[in-house]
């Protein structure tokens, strides 16, 4: 029997991350993925990649198919698994096809400008990323959610207790 998957995408600040933190610590049975764990590459890896797949880039792309590449025997192996980052969902759809994945559950997590500010200023001390790049980086990401049909989390509408309950509900 296939496990479940849910992914969370969504701009920086967004509070995904948060989320998965919480469900690692508090869920052991869920498998949790971060994409931002490999790193972000320099500006020459990127490069190397092209300027194919705009917004998001080939690099992104590229990492997002390879993660759901890794992250499919898990699921059909029975696993629970919660796999986040910065992602288009457009990348996330093409690599669920790919690789036969058919129970994913694709979560937008967004805030207003204003929370991921403040997020991205006092919690993360990443002041540079609060920016009008960043703040269009989320509509982008919203209005492909939107045209997708996908649920959009508002984490600056609920706690993150309340994000999670959602989450690990998803996931059972």
């Amino acid at each position: 029997m296939a496990g479940s998957l849910v992914i969370l995408t969504g701009a920086s600040g967004s509070g995904k991350t948060t989320i998965a933190l919480a469900v690692e610590r508090d869920y052991p049975e869920i498998v949790v993925f971060r994409f931002d764990t490999i790193g972000v590459p320099s500006a020459e890896v990127m490069a190397s990649y092209g300027m194919g797949h705009q917004p998001g880039g080939a690099w992104q792309r590229h990492e997002t198919l390879r993660w759901l590449e890794r992250i499919a025997p898990i699921v059909a192996a029975g696993r629970a698994v919660l796999f986040e980052g910065q992602m288009r969902i457009a990348f996330i759809r093409e690599g669920l096809a790919m690789h036969g994945i058919l129970n994913a559950r694709v979560v937008l997590v967004e805030c207003d400008d204003a929370t991921r500010t403040e997020r991205l200023t006092r919690h993360r001390e990443q002041p540079e990323l609060a920016n009008e790049s960043m703040f269009g980086w989320s509509r982008y990401l919203h209005d492909e959610a939107v045209e997708a049909g996908l649920e959009v989390l508002d984490s600056g509408a609920l706690s993150v207790v309340e994000s999670v309950e959602r989450i690990v509900g998803y996931l059972r």
